[in-house]
């Protein structure tokens, strides 16, 4: 199981950290990705990390302002996310799949949260 946390309502300009925590399993083994979905669209990917931690990729709607990170020792994986903008809200969720280097498509993960709003209005 995926946990998503940390959304909530934040001022454009401003930060947020999210945290994907695993029970259940480690994640040790598994790349991830963080993907998000705006009411109306598909949903995209924003960011994904190889399992050995060497491997990052952003997408060019959020690359220099959110910074992926994992603490396996933690089971948990984090999207920070600096300099919000209002076309940054949208429903942010985590996703595993056992494989050493990440996919950026919603098809190559299996495992999935349940999602965290995330919400960036004055």
């Amino acid at each position: 199981q995926l946990v998503e946390s940390g959304g909530g309502l934040v001022q454009p300009g401003g930060s947020l950290r999210l945290s994907c925590a695993a029970s259940g399993f480690t994640l040790d083994y598994f790349a991830i990705g963080w993907f998000r979905q705006a009411p109306g669209k598909e949903r995209e990917g924003v960011s994904c990390i190889s399992s050995s931690d060497i491997t990052t990729y952003y997408s060019d709607s959020v690359k220099g302002r959110f910074t992926i990170s994992r603490d396996n020792a933690k089971n948990t994986v984090y999207l920070q996310m600096n300099s919000l903008k209002p076309e940054d809200t949208a429903v942010y969720y985590c996703a595993a799949d056992h494989r050493t280097y990440p996919g950026k498509l919603p098809r190559d993960y299996v495992y999935w949260g349940q999602g965290t709003q995330v919400t960036v209005s004055s």
